[in-house]
Order: C-alpha cells, then sequence, then structure tokens
C-alpha cells in the first residue's frame, strides 16, 4: 500500500457524489413518468408525450452551453448553488397543473437547471480528485450517475402504478433538497489561476466550447449515439424477440456490470494510460450490440448488457477524464461543459437520428451496424487522440 498516494474519498468527494447521485435520480425517474403523466393529465398526443420527456434534454444541453462559458465568472460553488436551489424550484412548478404548454415550457427550464448543477458538480469534482488518481475518481464519480441511472427509473415506474403523480413530484422535490442540503457543506478550493478573455466582445467558439476537449468528446458523441439505441428502443425490441420479462432485468445487469468494473478500468487509466482502457471498451461496446442483434434467449439478452455496461460504461467516465486532463485549470468548466453536451447530443438525438434507419432495418439489423460503427469509433479515437497519447506514453517511458 503506498502511503503518500493522495487521498481520493475526500468529504468533498462524497458530498459531490451525493449531489450528483440525486440530481440523476430525479431526471430519470421523472423520464419515464413525464410522458405517462402528460397523456393522463392534458390528453397528450404519442409525439407530444415524447416532447414532453424530450425536451428537458435540450434544456440540459442549453443551460451546459450557457455554464460553461459563466461559471468560472460566478464561482463553481455559487453556480452549484444557485443551480440547485433553481432545480427545486422548477421541481415545485410541476406541481402547477395548468396546460401542456407550461409543461414543456418547466421541462425545458428544469433540464437547464440541471444542466446548470451538474455541470458545477463535475467540475467541481475534477478539481479535487488528485491530479495521479483522475481516472480512477472520475470513474468513482461517473458510479453515482450509473446507479441513478438504473434506481430512477425503477422508482418511477414503480410510483406510477401505485400513486399519484402529486406523490411522484413531492418525492423529487424532497431529493433536490436533499441535494441541496449536501452541496451548503461543500468546500471548494480556488483556483490556481484564471485567465479573463483577450478581448471583449465578438462570439468565439471558444467562449462556449473548450476547444482541447472537442476531439474527445465527438468521441463521446459516436458512443453515446450507439448507447441511445439501447436507452430508446431495448424495450420495443425485447417486444419483438419476445424477452419483455428479461428486458426489465437489462438496466440492473448493466448497472452491476458497470459499477464492476469501474474501480479497475479508472486505475488501469492512471498506471497505463487511457489507450488500455478505451481499445478493450470499443470492442466490448461492440461485441454486446452485436450479440443483442442475435439474442434469442435471456442469457444472450442480458450478457449483452453486461458487455455493452463495460463497454460504454467505461468508455463515457475515460473520455470524461481525458477532457478534464486536457484543459488548464482555469478552462476544467469549460471542458466539462463541453463532454456533457455531446453526451447529451448523442443521447437526446441519437434516437431522432436512428428512428429514420429503423423502418428500413429493423432492430436486430440496427444493432448490427451500430456494433460496427462502435469499432469504426476506435479508428476514430486513435486519428483524433489514442495516436498522441500513444507517443506521450513512449516518449515518458523513454525518459
Amino acid at each position: 500500500m503506498n502511503l503518500n498516494k493522495p487521498k481520493l474519498w475526500t468529504k468533498e468527494f462524497i458530498l459531490i457524489s451525493t449531489v450528483n447521485f440525486f440530481l440523476t435520480l430525479v431526471f430519470f425517474l421523472l423520464i419515464v413518468t413525464i410522458a405517462v403523466y402528460a397523456v393522463a393529465e392534458f390528453g397528450a398526443s404519442t409525439s407530444e408525450a415524447g416532447l414532453a420527456t424530450g425536451i428537458a434534454i435540450i434544456g440540459t444541453m442549453t443551460g451546459r452551453i450557457i455554464i460553461g462559458r459563466l461559471i468560472e465568472k460566478i464561482g463553481r460553488r455559487r453556480t452549484l448553488i444557485i443551480g440547485l436551489i433553481l432545480f427545486v424550484l422548477t421541481t415545485l412548478l410541476y406541481f402547477v397543473n395548468l396546460n401542456l404548454t407550461f409543461l414543456m415550457i418547466n421541462r425545458f427550464l428544469h433540464g437547464m437547471t440541471l444542466g446548470m448543477a451538474s455541470t458545477a458538480a463535475g467540475t467541481i469534482v475534477a478539481q479535487i480528485i488528485p491530479m495521479t488518481r483522475k481516472g480512477e475518481g472520475i470513474g468513482y464519480f461517473s458510479m453515482s450517475s450509473t446507479l441513478a441511472t438504473a434506481i430512477g427509473p425503477f422508482i418511477g415506474l414503480y410510483m406510477s402504478q401505485r400513486t399519484s403523480f402529486e406523490m411522484i413530484f413531492a418525492l423529487c422535490v424532497f431529493f433536490g433538497l436533499i441535494s441541496l442540503a449536501f452541496a451548503l457543506f461543500v468546500k471548494v478550493p480556488p483556483v490556481d489561476y484564471f485567465v479573463k478573455s483577450d478581448k471583449a466582445g465578438g462570439f468565439k467558439i471558444s467562449d462556449f466550447l473548450e476547444p482541447r476537449a472537442l476531439p474527445i468528446a465527438v468521441i463521446t458523441f459516436t458512443a453515446a449515439l450507439c448507447f441511445s439505441s439501447i436507452l430508446s428502443f431495448i424495450n420495443f425490441y425485447a417486444i419483438e424477440i419476445d424477452l419483455v420479462e428479461t428486458a426489465s432485468f437489462f438496466f440492473v445487469v448493466y448497472a452491476i456490470a458497470v459499477l464492476l468494473s469501474r474501480p479497475f478500468t479508472g486505475r488501469l487509466m492512471d498506471s497505463k494510460g487511457a489507450n488500455f482502457v478505451m481499445y478493450p471498451a470499443f470492442v466490448l461496446l461492440a461485441a454486446g450490440l452485436l450479440l443483442l442483434s442475435t439474442a434469442t434467449s435471456s442469457f444472450a439478452f442480458l450478457t449483452a448488457a453486461v458487455l455493452i455496461g463495460f463497454g460504454f460504461g467505461n468508455l463515457q467516465s475515460t473520455t470524461q477524464a481525458i477532457a478534464v486532463k486536457l484543459t488548464p485549470p482555469h478552462r476544467m468548466g469549460l471542458a466539462t461543459s463541453t463532454f456533457f453536451i455531446f453526451l447529451d447530443a448523442g443521447l437526446g438525438f441519437g434516437p431522432y437520428i436512428l428512428g429514420f434507419i429503423i423502418p428500413l432495418t429493423g432492430f436486430s439489423t440496427l444493432y448490427v451496424i451500430l456494433g460496427f460503427t462502435a469499432l469504426a469509433a476506435s479508428i476514430l479515437y486513435y486519428v483524433l487522440h489514442g495516436k498522441k497519447e500513444r507517443a506521450e506514453s513512449t516518449a515518458a517511458s523513454i525518459s
């Protein structure tokens, strides 16, 4: 055991991870219930109900774009607190039962506050994790989101079948208040330095996106596009292949695979470099999608969930760690925002893009295409980042 190893599990790290868990929990709890609510309360059509669900993701992206530029001016802790207060207030607005338009507006605003608070949380945690443990630390932090994506939909579906929507919203407010309470105890050390914009005025892409993080963000988008097919269409595919009961366990098995692998892959990234995690993760994601395309039994279906968990689950945390490592401290908020914008874009717009392909191919062939897309993404990764990382590792070992 290395006694000089910098501490990871600090009070701040645990608090921020808890904040992130409850934020994500509320988001995914509402993702699976809000469409039903829109239909039941306002007689929304299927497309309107879908928009009520998805518009929150657009709001999240908008919030990240705005706050990515402002977080260093406002302050990272202050941004987190303000975002969480607004998150609780917009959650309370679900009790205002006016009409479908009001619900849509509030869903967008709720998404914006989530983007604001979660970007601040991701920036703070990236700041407080020791540099030599970035991969491991972000891996553990991301596990809070993984747990929430499994538990949130379970709670949402369970409550929607057994209780009122008012009780669901009340629970969401309660979880939001817990997040806010934990955030109040977070202490954020000052950033080493802050460089102001060279020139006032004028539009620059670098004011909204971090150029150093863009290449790996493109990889994140591609992987998220592949995974969006699971989030949106796995239940439809399960109906088609007569594995509906098994499908309810898919994300539980996926989450377990991620939770079991993240501690090892995070340490591997820190000790050996990102390439040692990224290339196997691409292969595992591709293998999972290809196995899913041929699955006819529960065993094959859930084995695919394990492979996809090992694949996408570790791609997500590793690409976030890369984005942060490539960026100087005063641009870390923008780098975190850039990463999440591309992640959200893949998950949010992926189903819309893939929706044009499914009528032509069917679900099975779609998963074959996405399996090869994941493999192609590994080549793209080599061109955009992997080649450079390998050269730097070789140079470091020689010196």
